[in-house]
């Protein structure tokens, strides 16, 4: 099965968002900024539906939103820096890392465990949200 077959609604979503899609045959690229998080979010969750464990490894989701909610929230780890990752979940990438005590930009709550954000250096990823505190 091709990747554009495999992964036909997930490109749809892209294609419809202005993204761009490549695919070279072995991974399906998907770049660019959406409007809104919660199209990131259904990006993910089709990603997931398809390849529930994302263990596949064919699909790249480099995929960064405009924020809308801009509400500040607070590192609050005990002891480490918070990963920062790729998609919502511990089985995926981490992009960055945030410090103990580091005040970072809310951009979504995407579920009761995973927010989208975006740290002071412009990385935007998932975080656990156990470890976050809203700053008034």
């Amino acid at each position: 099965m091709t990747l554009n077959i495999k992964y036909k609604e997930l490109i749809d979503l892209a294609n419809s968002n202005n993204l761009s899609v490549n695919d070279n045959g072995k991974v399906l690229k998907i770049d660019g900024t959406v409007n809104s998080p919660t199209i990131k979010d259904n990006l993910w969750q089709i990603y997931q539906k398809i390849d529930p464990n994302f263990k596949s490894n064919d699909v790249l989701l480099n995929v960064k939103s405009k924020v809308t909610d801009g509400g500040k929230v607070k590192v609050v780890t005990n002891e480490s820096r918070l990963n920062i990752r790729q998609g919502p979940g511990t089985d995926q990438p981490i992009v960055g890392k945030a410090e103990k005590g580091a005040i970072i930009t809310l951009i979504s709550k995407t579920n009761d465990q995973w927010w989208l954000v975006r740290d002071n250096d412009g990385e935007e990823g998932y975080c656990y949200s156990h470890y976050l505190e809203p700053v008034n």
